[in-house]
């Protein structure tokens, strides 16, 4: 149908003379009676029309108008015009409707046969060209369609690409992040045990020199008629005494504090406590004290809890200046936690209504020589001393404070069974009459094994000395002693290979083990804790552990308190 050609011309024959012309060149042709036919014709499809100028009169033109001013924008429909001449209205009306045609091509009646074919041809050509251009047009439009779904497919996958990268941007950034974090925190972990290793190494030679320094002053005092030297000297002992305190807590910190654990009932160490905390926290704090129904036995060094507890106590006397309660309890927890292997704790809790701690130092509280105290107020080892001391028994320590309210440490113990507590029940020895007897002294400093020896001499003993591991191992192979006293941290053999080797030669001497900074488990092994002289030690103690070693060895096991 798009290819035919309207043609419109009312009057006579002429419509079917324009079909016959039109049909003879092999164009198809459809002949229409009114205006109205020939619109409704149009909408279906043609290639061209043929009008005669009398087809229109007044409003038969307007429904062509209306269409023509439809028309897509591809198309421009083609109309061949044949007018007669006239000079009348009607001429001029005619005209007015031919510009309204647009497109169109005037002939004059009468026209030629052949004019009016090729002008039909040509009008035919025209409108097929618009075709081509409709259909072009189309495929753009559908190419568009494309290329906009295309696109959007696109800018989808980017969307998605874009979303895909960033979260792995994110999970990158963490990664990064947590890598850093460990990284610090290993940093951070090198650094405190390099000054654990600094720190333990600088109070076993502090250990050394306070040992040399308190046994010559109980010499003197030993020795001196005078009151006024003998005053003195006393005074130089307790400075030692707080020399030795301070190298305790260093230790403590480097978590290689010579420990002598035993089973202890916490309750009643506490209890035995309370009289000791509440003078040092003063009248103005109030002291409470809870203590578990259930038995609370630990295998603990009772001396280094008594110094944690009077260390918390005098921290929360601090935070709470003026006025405040301090509260001291214990509690059994069941269980594995925070990855100790112990089943069961014993729980050690000191409380205070002080002003607590802010959240971004509480992770720092345990950590060396950190204290928020004002500067000169404190030496920052408190805290870490009791966190050393907690794992080095086993446990741990933890904190939790609200600023406003107060701050609470926990002590974590490994519980022990209450029989076997019984069973392992100190026995106390009853110091025997003075006897005479051999002595050697291994140590390798030369002045702590000088003093060593000037006070056993000075007890009447004969006491023969060596400077390290092998030469002792040596003169014993010559002559056995009475009894053997050796230092733990010596160049080439430690104490404990010592003794495994004397112990190898001569189960039944007595031996004693001087140290300050020893590996116990190693110590435990060979030696019990009860033959274990923690530095520095006085000549009282010394002459007296001297007493009791070779006691035992005479009467049987009798452990010493």
């Amino acid at each position: 149908m798009e290819k035919r050609v309207l043609v419109l011309a009312p009057k006579g024959r002429d419509a079917a003379v324009i079909s016959k012309v039109l049909q003879a060149r092999q164009m198809a042709t459809t002949e229409c009676a009114t205006s109205e036919q020939l619109v409704s014709l149009l909408d279906e499809g043609a290639a061209g029309a043929i009008v005669t100028d009398d087809s229109f009169a007044g409003d038969n033109f307007q429904p062509l108008r209306l269409w023509l001013q439809a028309q897509p924008p591809w198309s421009d429909f083609p109309f061949i015009v044949l007018t007669a001449q006239r000079s009348d209205a009607g001429a001029d009306s005619a005209v007015g409707l031919l510009h309204a045609l647009g497109n169109f091509i005037l002939l004059e009646r009468p026209v030629n046969a052949d004019t009016l074919a090729r002008a039909a041809a040509a009008a035919v050509r025209a409108r097929l060209r618009q075709y081509e251009t409709r259909r072009t047009l189309h495929e753009l439009t559908e190419a568009r369609s494309a290329v906009q779904a295309l696109n959007l497919a696109l800018e989808d996958r980017i969307a998605a690409r874009t979303e895909a990268l960033a979260a792995a941007n994110d999970r990158l950034m963490l990664e990064i992040s947590e890598r850093e974090r460990a990284q610090a925190s290993l940093v951070h972990v090198q650094k405190l045990e390099a000054v654990g290793r600094l720190t333990g190494g600088i109070a076993h030679d502090f250990n050394n020199l306070l040992q040399v320094v308190s046994m010559n002053v109980d010499l003197v005092i030993r020795k001196a008629t005078d009151p006024k030297l003998v005053e003195l000297a006393s005074k130089a002992k307790r400075a030692v005494g707080k020399g030795a305190k301070l190298t305790a807590q260093l230790l403590s910190f480097a978590r290689t504090q010579s420990l002598l654990p035993k089973a202890v009932d916490i309750n009643a160490l506490i209890s035995g406590m309370r009289e000791l905390v509440s003078v040092s926290i003063g009248s103005q704090i109030a002291l409470e004290v809870h203590l578990c129904g259930a038995p609370a036995f630990a295998t603990v060094d009772t001396v280094q809890l008594e110094m944690a507890l009077l260390n918390l106590a005098v921290n929360a006397k601090d935070a709470m200046p003026g006025q405040g309660t301090l509260t001291v309890s214990t509690r059994c927890v069941e269980g594995s936690v925070d990855g100790l292997s112990a089943l069961r704790h014993v729980v050690v809790s000191v409380a205070d209504t002080g002003s607590g701690i802010p959240p971004a130092l509480l992770a720092k509280v345990f950590e060396p020589f950190f204290t928020t105290k004002p500067l000169g107020s404190g030496t920052g080892l408190g805290l870490s001393q009791v966190y050393g001391f907690a794992r080095q028994s086993g446990g741990t320590a933890r904190v939790d404070s609200q600023v406003g309210t107060g701050t609470t440490v926990e002590i974590w113990f490994p519980a022990m069974d209450p029989e076997a507590a019984g069973e392992a029940a100190v026995v106390s020895a009853a110091p025997g009459p003075y006897v005479h007897r051999q002595i050697l002294v291994i140590e390798d400093d030369p002045e702590v094994r000088r003093v060593i020896v000037e006070s056993l001499e000075s007890a009447g003993h004969s006491v023969r000395s060596a400077a390290s591991g092998e030469e002792g191992l040596a003169q014993m192979a010559q002559l056995r002693p009475d009894l053997l006293v050796v230092d733990y941290a010596m160049p080439g053999m430690n104490g404990a290979q010592v003794i495994a080797q004397v112990r190898a030669l001569d189960a039944q001497t007595p031996i004693l083990l001087s140290t300050g900074y020893a590996d116990m488990a190693e110590v435990a092994r060979v030696l019990p804790s009860t033959s274990i002289l923690l530095k520095p030690f006085d000549v009282a103690a010394l002459l007296g552990a001297v007493d009791a070693a070779c006691s035992q060895a005479l009467s049987g096991p009798v452990h010493i308190a």
